[in-house]
C-alpha cells in the first residue's frame, strides 16, 4: 500500500502538466502521508537502538520513509569504521525528495484554488451583468409605461378638448337655428300681413274699379302698384312698405317699359320702384350671361345700368351666380375687378359680404358654401381686389386646427391662388407649406386628404404650371388702375343689406344726371350718340329697315370664324381613338360610321385612315381592309382615296422608309381589290427624269405587292387592258427610246420583266415602222428617195447596233448579277 503510494507522487512530482485532482484522491494522498510519518518515526528510534547495540564493519540495510514516500539506501562501513555516505532512492537524500514532491503538491493546489477563485469571480461579474441588465429593461418598461400613460392623458385632453368643442360647436348651431327660425316666423308673420292688406286693398279695389275709369293709364299703375305702394304720413315714408321686397304681380318687359313711359312724375314712388325693378332685372340678366368670351361686350351694358344704386343688387347677383357655377369664378372675379376700378365702393361691398360669408359657412360647417366663398376670395385675390394678408389669415386659421375638410379646403385654396402668393409673398407661403408639410408628417388626417396635399407639392414643385393666377383672355384691368381692399377676417364687417331691397330716394332725378354724366365719362360719347340715332330709327320705318339690314350685314361679316382648328382636331382625335380601340375591321367601320360628319369633312376620314396606317411598325391588312369597305359604302370616300394617292405620290419624298412602305402596301391593297380605279397609275410618270429614288422605291414596292395579290400573269393582264392604254402610258412610256428601256429595266430589276413584253416589243418594231413611214416618200422622188434609204438603212443600222447593244448591255447587267 505504502509503496502504491509512493509511485503515485513520483509520477506527479516528475509530470509537469496540470492535473486535475479528485477530493477522494487528495484525501487518499493525505492519509499516506499520516502513516508514513509514523513509520518513519518508528524507524528512527530502531536505526538508534541498533546502532548502539550493534557492532561495526557490517554492511546494514535501512530503509527510511519520508514525508511523501519510502526512501531505501544502504550504509557501508570501510575498512577505518567511517561510515559511507547513504544514497536514497530519490537523490542523495530521501527527506530532500519528499520535500521538494509535497511543494508541487501544493503549488498544484494553490493553482487550483486561484482557478476556482477566477470562475467564481467570473460567476460573479456574470451575474452582476446580469442584474444590471435587468435594471436596465426594468427602467425601459417603466419609461415605456410613462409615455404610454402621458399618450393616454394627451389622448384623454384632446378627447375632452373635442368634445367641449362639439358641445360649443353644437350650442352655436343651436342659437343660430333659433335665430333663423324666430326670423322666419318673423318673415312668415310679415309677408301674411303684407298678403291680407293686399287682399284688403284688390277687394276695395274692384269694388270702385268703375268709378276710376276715367283716371285711365294713371289708374291702371296705382292699381298694379297697390300691393307694394308706400304710405306717406305726416311728411315721412312708412319705413315697412319702403323696405319690403320689390315682389308681387309680375310685370312683362314690354308692359314694364310702356307703364314708365305713361307716368308723368319721374320722381314718384312708383317710377322710382318701376325702375329699381328694371335695374334689377337687367343686372340679374347680365351677370347671368357673363363668360370668358362676351366678358367684354357685358362690361359697357353693365356700366350703362346705375351700378351706384344698384351696387347692392349687383353683389348679390354675383355672389349668387357664383354659387350656382363655381367654374365661372374667375369670369365673376374678373368682372368685379373692372367695375372696381371705376366703383371702389362696390369692390369693397362685395367682398365684405364675401368675408361675412365665408365665417358664417365656417361656423356652420357648411363646406359647400365654404368652398365656394373662398374660391370667389382666391380669385379675387388673383385680379388684386384683395389683398393677399386676407388670403394668409384664411390658410392660417384653416390649418390652425387641422381637419380632412378644412385641410381639403386649404389644399384647393392654394391650388387656386398660390402662383399670385409665389410672387407676392413667399416667406407666407413657404411657412403655409411647411405647415403643410407638418400635417402630412402627423398623419391624423384621412389617405384622401394625404394624397391632395402630395398633389400640392407636385404642383408647386412645378412652379403651379397649369393653374396661372388670371387667364389671358381674363387679364383686363392694368395693374396701375387696380384698387386693392386691404380687409382682414377679424374685423367687423357691415354687409349693408338694406342696399338690396328698394328705398325711395327723395333726390333720385339730380342722382340719375349725376350717374349720366359718370357713365359719359367711362363709356364715352358714343352712348348719347347711338341713342339719338335708335329716336330717329324708331320715327322713320323706311330708315330702320334699312339699318336692320346693314345691322345683318354686318353679323355676316362680323361671325366668328375658329382659326385654332379646334373642332377639327377633336374629330381626327375621336377617329384616331376608334379605330385604336377596334377589336376589328368590321367594328370599326361600323363605329366610324356613326360618327356624324359634316359636308367637306368625309376627307379627314381618309386621311385619318392612311395616317394611322403609315405610323405602325409593319403594315398591317387592318387597314387596307378599312380601307375597302370604306371605298365599297360610298363613292365620295372612293374619289377621296384618290385623292389621298395623288398627294402621297407628290410628296413620296418626305416619307421615311418605313411610313413609305405601308402607304405602298395600303394601295396596292385597294388597287388589287379593285377598291380604287386603276386609272390612278396615270398619276406616276416612270422616266429618270420625273422619278426620285423614294418615288422607285414606292412604284417598287406596288407593283410587288400587286404580283403578290394578283399574280404576274393576271397583272400582265390587267396592264394590257387597251381600254386602260392611256392611263398606263406614264408608266410604260413609248414617247422615246431612252424612257422605254429605262421603264423596261426598271421592272426587270425588280424581278417584274414580265410585265414588259408589250413594250420590248414596241421597241424592236420602231425600226420598221420608221422603214414603213419612209417608202411612199422614196417612191415619189428618186433623188430624195436614195438619199432617205440611205438615211433610212443609216437609222435602222443605228437602230439596230443600238438594240443590240441594249441586249447585250441587259445580258452583262444579268451576268453580274
Amino acid at each position: 500500500m505504502e509503496s502504491d503510494l509512493a509511485r503515485r507522487e513520483e509520477q506527479m512530482w516528475r509530470s509537469d502538466r496540470d492535473v486535475e485532482v479528485s477530493g477522494e484522491e487528495r484525501s487518499r494522498v493525505e492519509k499516506g502521508k499520516a502513516r508514513r510519518g509514523d513509520s518513519d518515526e518508528e524507524g528512527e528510534l530502531k536505526s538508534d537502538g541498533e546502532g548502539r547495540g550493534g557492532g561495526g564493519g557490517k554492511e546494514m540495510r535501512s530503509e527510511s520513509t519520508g514525508r511523501n514516500g519510502r526512501v531505501e539506501g544502504r550504509v557501508d562501513e570501510d575498512d577505518d569504521g567511517r561510515e559511507k555516505k547513504s544514497v536514497g532512492r530519490y537523490g542523495q537524500n530521501g527527506d530532500e525528495g519528499c520535500r521538494g514532491g509535497d511543494r508541487h503538491v501544493e503549488d498544484e493546489d494553490d493553482r487550483r484554488d486561484r482557478r476556482r477563485r477566477n470562475s467564481d469571480e467570473e460567476d460573479d461579474r456574470r451575474e452582476r451583468r446580469r442584474r444590471n441588465s435587468d435594471e436596465e429593461d426594468d427602467r425601459r418598461k417603466r419609461r415605456r409605461w410613462n409615455s404610454d400613460e402621458e399618450d393616454d392623458r394627451r389622448d384623454r385632453r384632446r378627447r375632452k378638448d373635442d368634445e367641449d368643442d362639439r358641445r360649443a360647436r353644437r350650442r352655436e348651431d343651436k342659437r343660430l337655428d333659433d335665430e333663423d327660425k324666430r326670423d322666419r316666423r318673423h318673415k312668415d308673420e310679415r309677408d301674411d300681413e303684407r298678403s291680407r292688406r293686399n287682399r284688403r286693398v284688390e277687394e276695395n279695389g274692384r269694388d270702385h274699379r268703375a268709378d276710376k275709369d276715367k283716371d285711365g293709364n294713371r289708374k291702371k299703375v296705382e292699381e298694379l302698384e297697390a300691393p307694394r305702394k308706400a304710405v306717406v304720413q305726416d311728411g315721412s315714408v312708412n319705413n315697412e312698405a319702403n323696405l319690403g321686397r320689390s315682389g308681387g304681380v309680375y310685370i312683362p318687359p314690354f308692359k314694364l317699359a310702356r307703364m314708365m313711359k305713361e307716368v308723368e312724375d319721374k320722381s314718384s314712388v312708383e317710377y322710382q320702384r318701376l325702375t329699381w325693378d328694371a335695374l334689377r332685372k337687367s343686372i340679374n340678366g347680365l351677370v347671368n350671361k357673363v363668360n370668358a368670351t362676351n366678358i367684354k361686350n357685358i362690361i359697357p351694358e353693365l356700366f350703362a345700368e346705375n351700378l351706384i344704386r344698384g351696387r347692392g343688387l349687383f353683389c348679390r347677383s354675383c355672389m349668387k351666380s357664383q354659387m350656382a357655377s363655381p367654374g365661372f369664378t374667375d369670369v365673376f372675379a374678373a368682372l368685379v375687378a373692372v367695375v372696381n376700378t371705376k366703383f371702389p365702393e362696390v369692390g369693397e361691398l362685395i367682398l365684405k359680404r364675401i368675408v361675412l360669408q365665408l365665417k358664417r359657412a365656417y361656423k356652420r360647417n357648411d363646406k359647400p358654401q365654404l368652398l365656394a366663398a373662398v374660391k370667389f376670395i382666391a380669385h379675387l385675390v388673383n385680379q388684386q381686389v384683395a389683398d393677399e394678408i386676407i388670403a394668409l389669415e384664411l390658410l392660417t386659421l384653416l390649418l390652425e386646427n387641422p381637419t380632412d375638410d378644412s385641410v381639403e379646403v386649404a389644399v384647393g385654396f392654394v391650388t387656386e391662388c398660390g402662383s399670385i402668393l409665389q410672387d407676392l409673398s413667399p416667406k407666407g407661403l413657404h411657412g403655409i407649406f411647411e405647415r403643410f408639410r407638418g400635417i402630412l408628417h402627423e398623419g391624423e388626417i384621412d389617405k384622401r386628404v394625404q394624397f391632395l396635399i402630395e398633389g400640392l407639392f407636385a404642383i408647386r414643385k412645378a412652379k403651379f404650371q397649369g393653374h396661372p393666377a388670371v387667364r389671358p383672355e381674363l387679364d383686363l384691368v392694368e395693374q396701375e388702375e387696380q384698387i386693392t381692399h386691404e380687409i382682414s377676417l377679424t374685423d367687423d364687417a357691415d354687409a349693408e343689406i338694406s342696399l338690396d331691397i328698394f328705398k325711395v330716394d327723395p333726390n333720385f332725378v339730380e342722382n340719375e344726371k349725376r350717374y349720366e354724366t359718370v357713365k359719359k365719362s367711362i363709356l364715352g360719347e358714343d352712348s348719347d350718340d347711338e341713342g339719338s340715332d335708335g329716336s330717329e330709327d324708331d320715327d322713320d320705318d323706311d330708315d330702320g329697315d334699312d339699318e336692320d339690314e346693314s345691322d345683318e350685314e354686318d353679323e355676316e361679316k362680323m361671325r366668328i370664324q375658329d382659326e385654332t382648328e379646334t373642332n377639327l382636331v377633336n374629330l381626327r382625335r375621336t377617329i384616331y381613338l376608334t379605330i385604336m380601340s377596334s377589336v376589328d375591321f368590321e367594328e370599326a367601320g361600323h363605329k366610324l360610321l356613326k360618327i356624324k360628319l359634316e359636308p367637306g369633312q368625309e376627307m379627314e376620314l381618309c386621311i385619318m385612315i392612311l395616317e394611322c396606317c403609315s405610323q405602325e411598325r409593319t403594315y398591317l391588312r387592318y387597314y387596307g381592309l378599312l380601307g375597302q369597305r370604306f371605298c365599297m359604302i360610298n363613292k365620295i370616300h372612293q374619289e377621296n382615296f384618290e385623292t389621298c394617292f395623288k398627294q402621297q405620290y407628290s410628296m413620296i419624298h418626305r416619307l421615311e422608309t418605313n411610313k413609305l412602305r405601308n402607304v405602298a402596301k395600303f394601295f396596292a391593297h385597294l388597287l388589287g381589290t379593285d377598291a380604287l380605279p386603276w386609272h390612278v397609275l396615270a398619276y406616276i410618270r416612270l422616266t429618270e427624269e420625273d422619278t426620285t429614288s423614294s418615288s422607285r422605291i414606292f412604284i417598287k414596292i406596288l407593283f410587288q405587292e400587286l404580283s403578290e395579290h394578283l399574280g404576274i400573269r393576271l397583272l400582265n393582264e390587267r396592264l394590257s387592258d387597251p381600254t386602260m392604254q392611256d392611263s398606263f402610258e406614264s408608266i410604260f412610256p413609248k414617247d422615246n427610246v431612252k424612257n422605254m428601256r429605262f421603264s423596261i429595266n426598271f421592272f426587270t430589276s425588280i424581278g417584274l420583266g414580265g410585265i414588259t413584253e408589250n413594250l420590248r416589243e414596241h421597241l424592236k418594231n420602231i425600226p420598221r415602222t420608221i422603214m414603213q413611214q419612209q417608202k411612199p416618200e422614196s417612191d415619189s422622188d428618186d433623188e430624195s428617195g436614195s438619199s432617205s434609204d440611205s438615211d433610212s438603212a443609216a437609222t435602222s443600222s443605228e437602230s439596230e447596233t443600238d438594240s443590240s447593244s441594249s441586249e447585250s448591255d441587259h445580258k452583262k447587267r444579268r451576268r453580274r448579277r
